[in-house]
């Protein structure tokens, strides 16, 4: 296709619905950006410069999707760049300058201008080397899709597509400009991105893509932990992950991502005592969703990579008894200290790593509950173990039945009901989110006349044990508890 052919229908219309005729997609991408894009794309053309719109915002356009920052690229080099939009922008940022990339704002509107370029890594380098290209097709050719590698000139707001990629967006396909092994030989990380894209988009991969992903997987081992978790993370918050996670497998990538995952493919065992964990792994992590729409939720990252990670501790706990019975004994234990390992080798910030493992430790708790014979101090204690995770950990462990057995799941269900409504009575009366002792440090040190030290710390966590039991007490009552316990410990006034 040209870069002036401006294509009517073709192929089937996919659940996306792209726009057949890239003029309206561009008429709808332009009446929802600022006027800003064309007065650029004005002033690099009086400055003798090519600009065009390019990659994701055409993309979204022609699939009817929302288009938030735009992506430009031009001929000019960023250092023309910064002169050209110097006095015009409102605000520029030159943190991606190295890789040709200005950032900058005008009205609102937020802009990265990349000068033409093409980049690849050698065999054993994380870091790309970037050459500057000058021309437009020169520089889409080296993207990493056909559905990437549109674009849409300014100002004459003329479309290209030199790569076929509006016939890919309307077959649901994901196709390179070139061979998918050069593309990956460039960069490694497009074989992530590719299966990120089928997760995000519904797409398929082409055959050919495919087969060299899962050739090259281990090329992804030179690429940065950060930017293979920034693929993951956008993989696990987009609409499909499980087709994601299923794709990194069957390729052969998980083991360069998740190298657990896999591993959870645990053989049957002859009496079938155990599910498939992999399997029920990835029907939890598809619940998890569902429940997440259900209760409005937005897509949660911490709750997905708990249910994909909530029984990552089975191979390694798994143990046969006598009689053919098979145990995961303490496997929540087990996976939490993994999820932590791995997560915090993928460079993912400490508060998802920490709440993410805290997930999969509590994962198991609720299946204590019996039939409701928890006390109250029970259910404050799971509560606050849980603390700002408890929406989370309802979720979570209502997504782990994946039994068929529809009696034990609605037995299930009515008991979850219950802790909820029960956690929700108590949390009224309580304020189960802020848990504390009825007495604080200072007044611990008054009332028993000791010094601040670790005999403080000691009584407070006495006191928040017997909250916990016991619900809110007086004031005096709580005095009265802690005199008993320090005459019990010999602690006495001139401790």
């Amino acid at each position: 296709m040209s870069n002036t052919a401006l294509p009517g229908p073709t192929g089937r219309t996919p659940s996306a619905e792209p726009s057949a005729d890239p003029r309206e997609a561009v008429t709808r991408l332009f009446s929802t950006v600022d006027e800003s894009v064309a007065e650029l794309g004005e002033r690099f053309a009086a400055a003798g410069y090519e600009l065009a719109l390019v990659g994701g915002p055409v993309r979204d356009a022609l699939l009817g999707r929302e288009v938030h920052d735009l992506d430009l690229t031009t001929d000019a080099v960023p250092q023309r760049i910064l002169e050209l939009v110097d006095g015009w922008a409102d605000a520029v940022w030159t943190v991606g300058i190295d890789f040709g990339t200005v950032g900058l704002r005008r009205k609102g509107v937020q802009l990265e201008i990349t000068t033409y370029r093409s980049e690849s890594y050698s065999p054993k380098s994380r870091k790309p080397e970037v050459d500057y290209g000058t021309s437009l097709t020169e520089d889409l050719v080296r993207r990493d899709f056909t559905v990437n590698a549109m674009a849409v000139r300014l100002p004459s707001r003329e479309f290209a597509d030199p790569f076929g990629g509006l016939d890919d967006l309307q077959a649901q396909r994901l196709r390179t400009p070139g061979l998918p092994e050069d593309s990956f030989s460039d960069d490694p990380l497009r074989i992530m991105r590719g299966v990120r894209f089928a997760a995000q988009l519904g797409f398929e991969l082409a055959s050919e893509v495919r087969e060299a992903a899962g050739a090259m997987a281990d090329r992804l081992k030179i690429v940065s932990a950060e930017r293979i978790r920034d693929e993951l993370t956008k993989l696990m918050v987009s609409p499909a992950p499980r087709l994601g996670v299923e794709l990194m497998v069957d390729l052969g990538l998980a083991p360069y991502v998740l190298p657990e995952v896999p591993k959870m493919r645990l053989e049957i065992d002859e009496h079938h005592r155990h599910k498939d964990v992999y399997e029920h792994s990835l029907t939890v992590l598809d619940q998890a969703i569902d429940l997440e729409r259900s209760r409005g939720m937005e897509p949660d990252l911490v709750l997905r990579l708990a249910a994909l990670l909530h029984d990552v501790g089975k191979p390694k706990t798994r143990a046969f008894e006598p009689g053919g019975r098979v145990t995961f004994h303490h496997h929540e234990v087990v996976g939490a200290s993994m999820s932590k390992s791995r997560l915090s080798a993928l460079r993912f910030p400490k508060d998802v790593v920490n709440d993410v493992s805290t997930l999969v430790a509590l994962h198991l708790r609720f299946h204590g509950y019996g039939k409701g014979e928890w006390t109250d101090s029970a259910v404050r204690r799971y509560a606050r173990d849980a603390g700002h995770l408890l929406e989370r950990l309802h979720v979570l462990t209502r997504a782990d039945c994946t039994t068929r057995n529809r009696r034990k799941a609605a037995a299930l269900a009515r008991a979850y009901d219950d802790i909820e409504r029960r956690i929700d009575r108590l949390a009224e009366e309580e304020e189960l989110n802020s848990i504390r002792p009825d007495l604080d440090g200072n007044e611990i040190q008054g009332i028993l006349g000791i010094k601040p030290g670790p005999l403080v710390g000691k009584a407070y966590r006495y006191m928040l044990e017997l909250r916990l039991e016991n619900g809110p007490m007086e004031k005096e009552a709580a005095e009265s508890a802690l005199r008993e316990w320090a005459r019990e410990q010999g602690i006495g006034e001139d401790s």
